[in-house]
């Protein structure tokens, strides 16, 4: 299969390129579609045969949920059996934007889609060519992101060919996503609401809004044998380069002095900016400063991914605390890691 790239031009009506995404979407295909957190790997979210293309392009195991694509939160409607009024505050507030929302699934949402819940997630992207596309396609896109499971997710379109070149039929280039980790998952069939997964809305912004929000165990651990995943991203290992990762938590200048004193010739660092000068000689990516959240974000998965082009043995990497943004990135580096986490005195770090 020939897979066709269509460039986003700001400047421009991109209305070859809409259409163009849009019929391949209509018509069972696969589209690769940009979004403010990563690219995601769109199908007719309605339309259960497309939406197990994913699932095979992919390689991603049939018991994890996607996530539903809308053009604005009137769609909420065309989604969900029910719609709660914190739900329709939480899209005033935050779409389009990184929060997805979990709320009883429609009728129409085949089990493909939910991996057989009777819910399903539902977010509004922050990129306005995906969205004129899913309105254009006049569909739900279900879009998980377009990189080969359980490796680290794509933030250009360079990352997606370098995974599903030849496997789907269209990329659309919308350029460097901006956030650069996957959306916010809040479960509001529970009350409090819960969070399935941190991501690029921090959970003090969802504080404001709902005021209590439980965290789900899973944002911590990984899932044991036999509990069903809620949203994508919780039961399995994601996000991880091929050679292993270490994470080591803390203050940032011991955590830096304890991958020091422990590195091993061929090893390779992911560190905060201020700490590079630690590791003369040796493959590092940065993360950028210490103090700067956002960039951390951007950054994770074009770090972890990098490594894959070097012929490393093990990755160390340095983790940021959990405030604001700070949650999403330790989240996926732990991830990466499949939570092997030591804190800087080399205890096991505690959830």
């Amino acid at each position: 299969m020939e897979t066709k790239v269509y460039r986003w031009n700001p400047a421009e009506e991109n209305g070859k390129t809409v259409a163009a995404a849009a019929a391949v979407l209509r018509g069972g295909g696969l589209a690769a579609i940009p979004t403010e957190t990563v690219y995601g790997l769109g199908a007719d979210g309605l339309n259960g045969a497309a939406v197990r293309r994913i699932f095979e392009a992919k390689g991603r195991p049939q018991d994890n949920p996607l996530i539903l694509h809308v053009p604005d939160g009137t769609w909420l409607d065309r989604c969900c059996a029910a719609v709660p009024p914190l739900a329709r505050r939480l899209a005033e507030a935050f779409w389009p934007g990184p929060l997805t929302m979990i709320l009883p699934r429609a009728a129409c949402v085949p089990d493909e889609t939910t991996a057989g819940l009777d819910t399903v997630g539902v977010r509004c992207p922050d990129h306005p060519i995906t969205r004129a596309i899913i309105a254009a396609a006049d569909t739900p896109i279900a879009a998980p992101s377009a990189n080969t499971s359980g490796r680290p997710s794509c933030t250009t379109a360079a990352d997606v060919l370098e995974d599903m070149d030849g496997k789907i039929e269209v990329v659309v280039d919308g350029g460097s996503c901006a956030v650069g980790v996957e959306s916010t998952i809040l479960d509001l069939t529970v009350s409090p609401p819960r969070l399935l997964r941190p991501g690029g809305l921090p959970l003090e912004a969802l504080e404001a809004v709902c005021g209590a929000v439980a965290v789900d165990p899973a944002v911590t651990r990984l899932m044991r044998p036999g509990e069903q995943p809620k949203a994508p991203g919780m039961k399995y290992r994601h996000y991880a380069p091929k050679a292993p990762v270490t994470v080591v938590a803390g203050v940032p200048e011991r955590s830096a002095d304890y991958i020091r004193t422990r590195l091993s010739s061929g090893e390779g660092v992911i560190c905060f900016e201020e700490f590079r000068s630690f590791f003369a000689g040796v493959p590092v990516q940065s993360l950028g400063p210490a103090a700067d959240k956002n960039e951390q974000a951007r950054r994770v998965f074009d770090a972890l991914r990098a490594f894959d082009g070097m012929q490393v043995t093990a990755i160390w990497a340095q983790c940021p605390d959990t405030t604001g943004l700070g949650l999403a990135v330790a989240n996926r580096l732990k991830k990466a890691a499949g939570f092997h986490v030591i804190d800087a005195d080399g205890e096991e770090a505690r959830p």
